[in-house]
């Protein structure tokens, strides 16, 4: 066998798995897709086959039962809150600490990032007795705030890593121009980071719109706080399950951020090859 036949047949090896692989990946997708088109007796008595009488109206009674307008935009408000707020500090943080190395810099960095090694079932009961004294607990705006503080830390460490990549010739230009610390991270240095936000923008979007732990200990307790993923939940019971409307309250749930995910995917792409290659 020739190098060329080697590389060819190592190609389809190689391409055979990670088709097996997505398969893996998709085909709960599609079981949930397929069974939210389908009457109850149908899902419990065969939920691997084929709708054999379809039923869209499911899609009707569940936008309706779980306010679905309302709870997206629920969701959209916590989202941006907590992506704001992830995006600002920890790229301001990584910028002043990557630019003023010193002892205490470094200390406060490894206290920056190793939030990240922290189970977050480890403090989750802390945490809500914390919050509740603070007055972030059971409102969007405090959720949203929660999440600055989980998701800066893996935030921070991408942005201090690709911030090495900068010239620090550029702050001192900017500095001549007498510009200050601030003015030069707003007005030279986060333009360049754009890449690398986008990639902590969307994989953070998929986590927070997705996420379920949190919103369940800190807005569970009124219906007008509520995320999707929550009102998702309240078809699935102890002794009773609408598995018909689980599945189609979970298609409409999961179905904005695969969409995000979709339209901005080549931004993860893009970021993480900026970083691989200027790193």
């Amino acid at each position: 066998m020739t190098l060329k036949q080697k590389q060819k047949a190592s190609t389809a090896v190689l391409a055979a798995v990670v088709t097996v692989i997505a398969i893996m990946y998709i085909y709960p997708v599609f079981l949930m897709l397929i069974n939210s088109l389908k009457p109850f007796g149908e899902v419990v008595s065969s939920a691997i086959s084929l709708p054999k009488v379809w039923a869209p109206e499911n899609y009707a009674f569940v936008i309706t039962k779980m306010s679905y307008i309302k709870l997206f935009f629920n969701t959209v408000f916590i989202t941006v809150v907590g992506i704001v707020g992830i995006v600002f500090f920890s790229s301001l943080a990584a910028y002043v600490l990557q630019r003023r190395k010193n002892k205490f810099t470094a200390f406060a960095y490894l206290f920056i990032i190793i939030p990240m090694l922290i189970p977050f079932q480890t403090i989750m009961i802390t945490l809500l007795k914390t919050m509740t004294t603070l007055g972030l607990a059971g409102n969007k705006l405090g959720l949203g705030i929660q999440y600055w503080g989980f998701g800066i830390p893996m935030a921070a460490f991408i942005y201090f890593n690709f911030m090495s990549t900068i010239p620090r010739e550029l702050d001192e230009s900017s500095y001549m121009d007498g510009a200050g610390t601030f003015r030069t991270y707003a007005s030279i240095i986060f333009p360049l980071l754009q890449s690398v936000t986008a990639t902590v923008i969307v994989l953070d979007v998929m986590w927070i719109w997705n996420d379920f732990l949190l919103p369940l200990l800190m807005v569970n307790r009124s219906n007008e706080t509520k995320t999707l993923v929550l009102a998702a939940y309240t078809f699935v019971g102890q002794f009773n399950t609408q598995w018909h409307y689980a599945m189609t309250a979970m298609v409409l749930t999961v179905l904005p951020s695969i969409i995000f995910f979709i339209a901005f995917q080549r931004n993860i792409i893009a970021g993480v090859v900026a970083g691989a290659v200027k790193g």
